[in-house]
């Protein structure tokens, strides 16, 4: 196969990354809470009643923001249900799953456990603006965030937490575009009410940080029109816009699946530009960053027969894909995605963090394990920090039924503070070999720290309960640093991680 190539240079960058890149998110939704990161009486839970076993795979994983509580959960949330003595928490309907929410696990928990991972994760909310509107998240912004001397802060300490949760980040509700959300409104409506919930939040505190709903996906009726209505009545009052995407195959098309990203950064340089575009109509000097804070492969196709045949049950077995090499691998070109973009995506979050199409699986009563998606986002976290270099590949291609012509690899790297250099490369073939080459201009690097890769003989292998570590990565072969080049052969449907210094 035809050598791909693409050369790094310190004076050719995107941008730096923001560490809020890393995010993940904790919905109320099949076991992510319940037997997932909460389960009072496991062996390994503390007494608050987290898992520690999931806790010290969450920190290995390196998330940093984690959303809560949704999702379409949070369009019938009433956040007082999830405060105060938990034997006194009312139990509700949640529609947006059919499932019974117990409020067991709450916003004190939530906050309990962001500081049980480390400074690190970073709480970031989401308001409902579907069943609800301006009063009650402005009432829920007092209670978590003001000090005290007002009724609901005052409550907040009566609960046990005398020191306010510090929440700087919010959601100014969830996929308010989609006819599935529970109080499901037109861009027009939408736009209004998210303008006079910003307003009143930053009467609260200027400082707020606020994402408003983007598309639920680029193949919306609505897309691109939606944004910039909304963007039309926010621009001024919020920070960011909402991106969601989730992947899989389709009709047992695994080559165009394997070019998912293509879709993903077509989305994203869309987004850019309908908010640009809004900007620019305002003659705003101001750029709205984006939020893609939704993000995975997710066999989606099979969600609504799973749903529908609920009855209101506490904490099912719900949307628990069982993660294989290949989708692996789609992972991590999403990943380069979202670092290719990381001077507007300021913000992501992989959906979710346990059980639910995570990367983390837990047993109730027995083990965690690492999915295969579990090592290319820690090895994306540890060491996709700094700045981004600008990758532009001369590769093969082939052919896709999805999305056209499409590049064999698909690659970023990211240049770290003490002058290290990591490259993200993925090689979609599911047959070849692919040969790379890397010129190394001005980067000052001298030696090849490590190649990691993730690939298997069998492209199904996947890590499960009888065989939690079938999957893991493995050191590459032959790879090397010669005068300033870099070579290396990336496995057939591999991900990779080469480190130079």
């Amino acid at each position: 196969m035809r050598t791909a190539r693409f050369t790094l240079d310190p004076a050719f960058t995107v941008g730096e990354v923001n560490p809020r890149l890393f995010g993940s998110f904790v919905e109320h939704l099949g076991r992510c809470v319940y037997t997932g990161i909460y389960e009072p009486g496991h062996p390994t839970a503390d007494d608050a009643g987290l898992r520690q076993d999931v806790l010290d795979l969450v920190r290995e994983l390196g998330v940093t923001a984690i959303r809560y509580p949704g999702g379409n959960f949070v369009s019938g949330y009433k956040w007082e249900d999830s405060v105060g003595p938990v034997e006194e928490r009312p139990r509700r309907l949640d529609l947006a799953w059919r499932t019974t929410e117990t409020n067991r696990f709450g916003l004190s928990e939530y906050i309990a456990f962001l500081k049980k991972i480390g400074p690190q994760a970073e709480p970031m909310m989401a308001v409902n603006l579907g069943t609800r509107g301006v009063a009650e998240a402005i009432e829920l912004q007092e209670y978590a965030n003001h000090p005290s001397g007002t009724a609901l802060s005052d409550l907040r300490v009566e609960h046990g937490d005398k020191d306010p949760f510090g929440i700087r980040l919010w959601c100014l509700g969830n996929e308010m575009d989609g006819p599935w959300q529970t109080g499901h409104k037109t861009a027009e409506e939408y736009g209004r009410l998210a303008a006079e919930t910003a307003r009143a939040m930053r009467q609260i505190d200027p400082d707020v940080e606020l994402v408003a709903c983007g598309s639920s996906g680029q193949s919306m009726d609505t897309f691109a029109e939606w944004e910039a209505t909304v963007l039309k009545e926010t621009y001024d009052l919020v920070d960011h816009i909402s991106l969601h995407a989730y992947y899989e195959p389709h009709d047992g098309d695994v080559d165009s699946f394997l070019a998912s990203a293509v879709d993903m950064e077509s989305f994203i340089e869309n987004v850019v530009a309908t908010c640009d575009h809004v900007g620019a109509r305002l003659k705003s000097k101001k750029k709205i960053n984006l939020s893609f804070d939704e993000w995975n492969v997710w066999y989606l196709s099979r969600t609504a027969a799973e749903v529908s045949a609920l009855d209101w049950p506490e904490a099912p077995r719900l949307l628990e894909d069982n993660y294989n090499v290949t989708d692996a691998v789609v992972f991590g070109s999403m990943l380069i995605a979202l670092l290719r973009h990381a001077d507007r995506v300021t913000v992501a979050c992989l959906a979710q963090l346990v059980n639910v199409i995570a990367p983390i699986m837990t047993e109730p009563g027995g083990p965690a394990w690492r999915q295969t998606t579990f090592f290319p986002f820690a090895q994306a976290s540890k060491y996709g920090r700094g700045e981004v270099l600008d990758v532009r590949v001369d590769s093969p291609t082939y052919e896709t039924k999805r999305y056209g012509e499409a590049d064999l690899l698909h690659a970023t790297a990211v240049r770290a503070e003490d002058g290290t250099v990591t490259v993200f490369a993925v090689n979609r073939s599911r047959s070849e070999a692919l040969p790379l080459e890397v010129a190394l201009g001005g980067l000052g690097v001298t030696r090849l720290v490590e190649h990691s890769v993730l690939s298997d003989a069998d492209p199904d292998a996947r890590n499960t309960l009888a065989e939690p570590e079938r999957v893991t990565p493995h050191a590459g072969e032959g790879t090397a640093l010669t005068d300033g080049t870099l070579t290396a052969t990336l496995e057939p449907l591999s991900w990779n991680v080469i480190r130079l210094a």
